[in-house]
């Protein structure tokens, strides 16, 4: 086996040890090694529950429980020793607790499989990685809040098909950001939810000769359950698809959020300048400004979609318990849970510094804007909305062949449209503050209505559910 090169678990059965290239293939600690104070922390409660079940005598227990203690505190201070023969973590911390405690190290796999040990100690991980990306989205979640407290007077265009549409409150649009990412905060406390449950105790498929209390693991680990059927634990990688569809969703949503910012920020727009911390500049035009933060954000969406094409990909065939495809699965998870970690705090604090010009959201307000407003006073006058439909649709023909704004008509033109037109037609209809004022239900962008929105906003970063209290950002 050569194993004076490699400390691999498996060695009896072979009469000569792997080729070095396939060794540097089939080895995964380049990816798994940061799973290892997970892993040492299971194997701590897989040695207590081989004592409680006789296999282990109480010093061997002793022995093992203190050897664990010290690798898991090497990997938490990241001075754990690593060897070039180490082809995992597994395998890694097996070698070094042998060099730590002696025989007593050769015990601890007893009754367990590397199928059942790594998505143990993978869960484990998760959970911990589950928390702090919720705690990165509440972060952005607070700055996006703040921003819209500070933009509640902006009045600003809204858009469908990147044509302005209707006025608004700049602060509704970045509320409109924070809920998609309420919603990101939810599935990954659901996520927590389907995450915590044990699969150790499974053995490599079939379960464990060893008479194992799984019960008591699983509330040792934290557990709230034990998986009910050993083949579906090992092979089981929904968590995984779950945690990469999230991430994906968490992506795409901080790129239309980017998106926005981008084009608010162009000089064509000029809506907003982003903070020169938080900007870039050119090699050669010496006059740019670029915002590159938000531009990361926006690509970095299709390499978090990717992840996830690319699980789903390796896990739609697989037709064993485990197949060593599933050892693809934990570099894209890293991957996106490291990208997602370095950005929301960025584009946080991108948003929080940014300069909102509310001169330049106002004067871009299109009159035409109004029209559906213009159309809404008809229908109070008691035309149905399809003629008034019509009737303002010719208005804005006729405003447009003018060259005069909707709300510069006078009112014997829009008479000659319709008679229910009067005087009023041009502080109800045709005002944008009145406008906003008029779209008072909940939900909507009337200035009460989302200084409501605000309130519930902040309720939902002060009732964090499963994630904790979530603390306000530091200045």
């Amino acid at each position: 086996m050569g194993s004076q090169d490699h400390h691999a678990l498996w060695g009896g059965r072979f009469a000569q040890g792997p080729d070095p290239r396939f060794w540097a293939l089939n080895a995964s600690l380049p990816v798994d090694r940061r799973l290892g104070r997970y892993d040492a922390r299971a194997s701590r409660a897989w040695a207590h529950a081989l004592g409680q079940a006789g296999v282990l005598t109480p010093d061997e227990v002793a022995a093992l429980d203190r050897g664990l203690q010290r690798i898991e505190a090497e990997f938490q201070n990241g001075t754990f020793p690593f060897d070039p023969g180490d082809e995992d973590v597994h395998t890694a911390i097996e070698r070094r607790l042998k060099e730590l405690i002696g025989e007593p190290a050769l015990k601890l796999h007893t009754g367990r499989s590397r199928n059942d040990q790594v998505v143990t100690a993978f869960r484990l991980w998760m959970r911990d990685a589950v928390d702090t990306l919720a705690a990165d989205v509440a972060m952005l979640m607070h700055a996006l809040l703040e921003r819209a407290e500070a933009d509640i007077n902006t009045l600003a265009p809204g858009y469908t098909h990147l044509q302005q549409a209707q006025p608004i409150l700049l602060a509704h649009l970045w509320l409109a950001h924070f809920w998609a990412l309420a919603r990101d905060r939810q599935r990954l406390a659901q996520l927590r939810l389907r995450l915590n449950v044990l699969p150790l105790g499974s053995g490599a498929l079939a379960g464990t000769t060893v008479p194992i209390d799984r019960e008591a693991l699983a509330q040792a680990l934290g557990f709230q359950a034990i998986t009910p059927n050993s083949w579906d634990a090992v092979a089981d990688r929904d968590f995984v698809a779950e945690f990469l569809f999230i991430a994906a969703l968490i992506g795409v949503h901080l790129s239309r959020l980017a998106e926005q910012v981008i084009l608010f920020n162009t000089r064509e727009f000029g809506f907003l300048t982003l903070d020169d911390r938080f900007s870039t500049g050119s090699s050669l035009m010496p006059q740019k400004k670029n915002p590159d933060g938000f531009e990361l954000a926006r690509g970095k969406a299709g390499t978090l979609i990717g992840q996830l094409t690319g699980l789903l990909i390796t896990l739609k065939a697989l037709p064993s318990a485990y197949d060593k495809d599933l050892q693809e699965d934990k570099a894209p998870t890293f991957r996106a849970f490291d990208e997602l970690h370095r950005l929301l705090p960025v584009l946080a604090e991108s948003l929080r510094t940014l300069h909102v010009h509310p001169d330049r959201t106002e004067a871009a307000l299109d009159p035409a804007t109004l029209a559906t407003d213009l159309a809404d006073y008809l229908v109070e006058r008691g035309v149905p909305f399809r003629e008034a439909h019509r009737i303002v649709g010719q208005l804005v023909r006729r405003a447009e062949a003018l060259g005069l704004g909707l709300h510069q008509l006078p009112l014997a033109e829009l008479q000659a449209a319709h008679p229910a037109f009067q005087e009023d037609v041009y502080t109800r209809a045709l005002n944008p503050r009145a406008a906003l004022t008029r779209r008072d239900v909940p939900g909507g962008t009337a200035p009460n209505r989302v200084r409501a929105q605000i309130q519930q906003a902040r309720a939902t970063l002060e009732d964090p559910g499963p994630f904790g209290p979530v603390p306000h950002p530091e200045p």
